[in-house]
């Protein structure tokens, strides 16, 4: 098969009765695009048919590849073994639980063409129960304020990607959902589009309250590494300073109290304050180190850009 000029990105767990009619619906619409395609399927460690299913399907349609993970790692995973292994100068990710509908797969790569890195789709009029549209609606307003990016939904799994902004993202825990946030940190240009999307017919969600609490960690990991990572002692300076700047005008207190000759060692207060200067100091070198790291990590990929022969 030659380079491809459109790669399609499909994470599936445990949705055997999905994986046909999606075929059947990704062959109705990509083999009439004037595009050299390959679909890559990434089988998050499925225990029922779907590793077979997709196998069957390799034997018949060579643009269809498989790849399977020892077990189940979770979507960023899977996606980030997806994106290492495509060849398109687009790559379209795409749910594989008939949600979402291929035939919006033109409308995405007619947006990358009008200037975008990345385009995020918009479920519009989602198709889910009120126990994922109201936690999606409270997440997605929380992190447009965090991140400072004005998209509808972080967490639509249907996106298209100009190859070299899929190749800078590394990608682990619930980090997919701000795929966004860090394509705009590394510089590039973002896009939205609305979507049709399908109520799920067959398998069961995967969404829970424990990816939503995972979610907002990671929304915090992302909103420290877009403004802090490459100043850390900003952040660590000023909690650190703070801190102990409470513990020092705690301590002049103390002081003037111990000059006018009253008794302050059977008070709380001098071990508090002693404890506010050290937590505000090991913060204050913590910005340090992070600050050391940060510049270790610049100068020694400098180091290594000289090495290279041109």
């Amino acid at each position: 098969m030659k380079q491809a000029d459109l790669s399609i990105i499909i994470p599936v767990y445990n949705e055997e009765k999905n994986i046909p009619p999606l075929y059947a619906q990704l062959h109705n619409v990509l083999y009439t695009l004037p595009h050299a395609i390959e679909i890559i399927f990434v089988d998050d460690g499925s225990r029922d048919n779907t590793t077979t299913l997709i196998q069957s399907l390799t034997l018949h349609d060579k643009k269809i590849k498989l790849i399977q993970l020892r077990k189940h790692f979770g979507k960023a995973t899977a996606l980030s073994a997806g994106f290492r292994q495509a060849q398109g100068a687009i790559i379209i990710t795409i749910d594989g639980d008939l949600q979402d509908d291929p035939c919006e797969i033109p409308r995405f790569v007619d947006k990358i063409h009008q200037g975008y890195d990345l385009v995020s789709g918009w479920k519009y009029h989602r198709k889910d129960p009120l126990n994922k549209t109201i936690p999606s609606k409270i997440f997605n307003n929380i992190a447009r304020v965090i991140t400072g990016i004005n998209i509808h939904d972080f967490n639509c799994g249907f996106k298209a990607y100009k190859k070299e902004v899929a190749k800078t993202l590394n990608l682990y825990g619930e980090m997919h959902r701000y795929i966004p946030a860090i394509a705009h940190r590394n510089g590039f240009r973002i896009g939205e589009i609305k979507v049709i999307h399908h109520p799920r017919k067959y398998g069961k969600s995967k969404y829970g309250i424990l990816r939503v609490l995972k979610g907002f960690i990671d929304l915090l990991t992302v909103a420290y590494l877009s403004t802090y990572m490459e100043r850390p002692l900003h952040l660590f300076g000023m909690v650190g300073g703070i801190i102990f700047s409470f513990g020092f005008a705690a301590g002049l207190y103390l002081t003037y109290l111990w000059w006018i000759d009253i008794t302050i060692w059977n008070r709380p207060l001098p071990i508090f304050a002693a404890l506010l200067m050290i937590v505000g100091i090991q913060f204050l070198f913590t910005g340090f180190i992070g600050e050391m790291i940060v510049n270790f990590t610049r100068n020694n990929n400098k180091e290594i850009e000289n090495k290279i022969k041109r």
